[in-house]
């Protein structure tokens, strides 16, 4: 059987207040020619396919299409419900979907209900986890300690083990794959890092480790949006877009998932398409807009780190004339001048003229660079005029 683990779809999601639907077309329409050209029998979506709770009907309307032509293309589909979810508006009508072949599991106690997809080898069971927070979840279960994501989904994989053994007796077999939405131990800060990602380590959740989803033949995690082996049998796929920044130079794609009668074989990495790739230039802002080194960069997403010693006046303009799509400006100066130890009060009241605390004051907000000469002569020239007034009256 060929499955392939993807996650954290983020249907909706902008980036810097730009739509990612058109792009995410792109990709999810690679996803489902991935499936028609290496015979794919099952997609797994382990979480996050919206990012919000509440949809826009583009949203609904790209999900269905999708499904529509996975479908179409001769896989099965397996997806939970994530953090970002609401399981019940990702799981209306979840009932009828799944007499297409679309199974979406976002209630509670779902996990127990294996999807049950068979290949020549004989059957595999499929146990989806919708992302179960404690506090939904432990008051049905009023004699277990469920107060952390540990807890929850040591439980959780505790009666899937008991109910695979069960099957193995009664089935004569069977292979199971298992869908998790979590911080499994393991993964490394720099693969972690992204800030679009909400922190579930709030209210009592936190790092699951390994050993929790010890016992199946594969487990494939969401809800980190860059790709991670943590074993050969428990991985991460990432999100098939770039969402931040901090995901420069990632890969985006799939893992393509073999079992074979034994169990575990082959796992592939399938890469998907980059619509618009993410740069992240840094340099002085003149630089930026006349150096040809680059020009390969002027239709990506752009975050420009600014080096100038003083913030330059409308940046973003001047950087979006010729980089369209820069979205994000950071100023970090090469140089900082240290201000010394002196306070700002106390060097203004050192000053001996209005024109040297404006100088100071100019120097102090623009990184020790002080007026211009075209400023000085302002300066002047509307002190003179403050002046004349004040005698005039």
């Amino acid at each position: 059987m060929k499955i392939l683990h993807t996650s954290d779809w983020h249907i909706g999601r902008t980036f810097h207040t730009h739509s990612t639907l058109e792009h995410l077309t792109v990709v999810l329409d690679a996803v489902v020619a991935a499936v028609r050209e290496r015979g794919v029998d099952v997609v797994v979506v382990a979480g996050d396919v919206f990012d919000s709770a509440m949809p826009s009907k583009e949203s609904y309307a790209l999900l269905t299409r999708v499904l529509r032509r996975l479908k179409e293309a001769g896989a099965s589909v397996v997806m939970t419900s994530g953090n970002h979810d609401s399981a019940t508006r990702l799981g209306f009508q979840a009932e009828w979907a799944a007499l297409a072949g679309i199974h979406v599991v976002t209630r509670p106690e779902q996990y127990l209900e294996p999807i049950t997809i068979s290949d020549e080898h004989g059957p595999v069971y499929f146990y989806g986890i919708p992302f179960l927070e404690p506090v939904l979840i432990r008051h049905l279960h009023p004699g277990e300690l469920l107060k952390t994501h540990e807890q929850v989904l040591d439980f959780a994989m505790t009666q899937i083990r008991a109910d695979r053994s069960l099957r193995r007796l009664t089935a004569g077999g069977g292979r199971s794959v298992v869908l998790s939405h979590c911080f499994a131990a393991g993964v490394t800060p720099a693969t972690a890092a992204s800030d679009v990602e909400r922190d579930i380590t709030a209210g009592g959740l936190d790092v699951v480790p390994l050993s929790v989803f010890d016992g199946c033949d594969y487990v494939a995690l969401g809800h980190i949006h860059g790709r991670a082996t943590l074993t050969d049998r428990v991985r991460y796929s990432g999100s098939p877009l770039h969402y931040s920044f901090s995901e420069v130079g990632k890969p985006r794609g799939a893992w393509l998932v073999e079992l074979d009668a034994s169990g575990l074989g082959r796992v592939e990495w399938v890469d998907l398409p980059v619509p618009r790739r993410l740069a992240v230039l840094t340099g002085e802002l003149a630089d930026l807009l006349e150096n040809s080194s680059y020009a390969d960069n002027e239709g990506d997403w752009v975050k420009a780190i600014l080096t100038d010693q003083v913030r330059p006046l409308d940046a973003m303009r001047a950087l979006q004339g010729r980089f369209a799509h820069a979205v994000a400006l950071e100023h970090r100066p090469a140089i900082r001048v240290d201000p010394g130890d002196n306070s700002y009060a106390e060097r203004i009241r050192a000053a001996t003229s209005d024109p040297e605390i404006v100088a100071g004051f100019l120097s102090f907000v623009r990184n020790g660079v002080g007026p211009s000469e075209f400023e000085s002569a302002l300066v002047a020239e509307l002190l003179t005029e403050q002046s004349t007034r004040a005698v005039n009256s």
